[in-house]
């Protein structure tokens, strides 16, 4: 298997009705050097200001961005070019919220998802590691959480790392 951590930034909390602003991409390897990063126009008149300005865009420069029917499918070719063992795994910080629009979008610009149905948390394999469902594992990362979605992913794949040293069964070769 070959992981990949994921983060995204949107103007809203609902893929469909909101859109997605932009998304980072880390293959979880040794180097944390192959990365991915999309930036895709709105596919909804519906938006949130305070939503929109975590991500340091404006409206006018998100409309600006590009089809998201374009980069869904190279993002898509990306994951099966970068010598993915295996089915490759979404994994990230919050799927409920990044695996929902990636899904989303996945199946409405490619027809498919290339990560299949399911992600994992990390906050929950550190939480089952540690035995305390309230662990806290966001110290763990080198690399500041900055909203820049491949600085946030590269920081989350630093904490897998993390993981992996204090004892996780991961093969990340």
């Amino acid at each position: 298997m070959s992981f990949y951590v994921v983060d995204v930034e949107s103007d809203g909390p609902l893929p469909g009705p909101n859109s997605m602003v932009c998304f980072g991409a880390v293959k979880v390897d040794a180097e944390l050097n192959t990365t991915f990063y999309g930036k895709v126009k709105p596919i909804s008149d519906k938006w949130i200001p305070d939503a929109l300005a975590i991500s340091g865009f404006s409206r006018e420069q998100h409309l600006k961005f590009d089809d998201p029917a374009i980069v869904m499918p190279n993002f898509a070719d990306w994951v099966n070019k970068t010598n993915t063992k295996g089915r490759p795994i979404f994994i990230t910080d919050n799927p409920a919220f990044d695996f929902a629009y990636m899904n989303y979008y996945f199946h409405t610009y490619v027809g498919s998802n290339p990560f299949g149905f399911s992600a994992r948390r990390i906050g929950d394999l550190f939480c089952g590691m540690q035995r305390d469902v309230r662990a806290g594992w966001k110290h763990l990362r080198k690399t500041v959480h900055d909203h820049h979605p491949v600085n946030d992913a590269k920081g989350n794949a630093e904490a897998i790392w993390a993981l992996k040293r204090m004892g996780l069964k991961i093969d990340l070769t």
